[in-house]
C-alpha cells in the first residue's frame, strides 16, 4: 500500500467526488477518538494502544480522519463476495452485496450494516473553501459505530448517495464456500 495520506479536506476539495450529501445530517458520534461526552463507545483505547495495535497510515486514517490516496488499497477494486469489517474493533460494517464499482480509488457502498456505522459532521471546510461559502454544507463522516474509528464519508457520487470508504479502515473477510 502506498504509505502517503492526504486529508480529507484536499481529497473532498479536489477530486471529481466532492459532492456532499445530507447536508442537514445531525451529528450522532463525535471525533475518531471516541472522546465525544455524548457518546460511550464500546470499544475505547488509550491512544498509546492505538498507535500500537495500528500501522502508521491505519492510524492516520482511523484515528486522524485522514483519507487514503486513490488507489492506494487493494480492497477498492475487490469483486469478492463477503463481508467487511472495521480494522479498529472487527465490527461488521459492510456486505459485498451493497458494493458499488467506480474507478474512483476507494470503496462505495450503497448502504451499511444496520446499526454498524454513526455519522458525524465534518465542521471543516474543503481547502480553499470559507465556512460560508454556498456551495459548501457539512461534510459527513462514516465512523464505526463499536470503536468511533473514521471510516469514510457518505458522498452524492455520479447521483448516488453512496459511503466513500478508505480500504485502509477495513478488513475483508471472504464468503465461505
Amino acid at each position: 500500500m502506498d504509505t502517503r495520506t492526504f486529508g480529507r479536506r484536499a481529497f473532498l476539495g479536489g477530486s471529481a467526488v466532492s459532492a456532499l450529501a445530507l447536508a442537514q445530517a445531525r451529528a450522532t458520534a463525535g471525533e475518531a477518538g471516541g472522546t465525544d461526552e455524548t457518546f460511550a463507545f464500546e470499544i475505547t483505547r488509550s491512544d498509546e494502544d492505538w498507535r500500537a495495535m495500528l500501522s502508521r497510515d491505519e492510524y492516520v486514517v482511523l484515528r486522524k480522519g485522514s483519507t487514503e490516496l486513490p488507489k492506494s488499497n487493494p480492497l477498492w477494486n475487490n469483486t469478492a463476495e463477503g463481508t467487511y469489517c472495521c480494522r479498529g474493533c472487527d465490527l461488521t460494517v459492510f456486505d459485498s452485496v451493497w458494493k458499488v464499482e467506480l474507478d474512483k480509488g476507494w470503496l462505495f457502498f450503497r448502504q451499511s450494516v444496520e446499526n454498524a456505522v454513526l455519522m458525524g459532521i465534518d465542521g471543516q471546510p474543503p481547502d480553499g473553501m470559507a465556512p460560508e461559502d454556498e456551495r459548501y454544507g457539512a461534510l459527513i463522516e462514516a465512523h464505526c459505530r463499536r470503536c468511533g474509528s473514521h471510516l469514510g464519508h457518505i458522498l452524492t457520487v455520479e447521483g448516488k448517495t453512496l459511503h466513500c470508504i478508505n480500504g485502509t479502515s477495513l478488513q475483508f473477510r471472504p464468503t465461505l464456500a
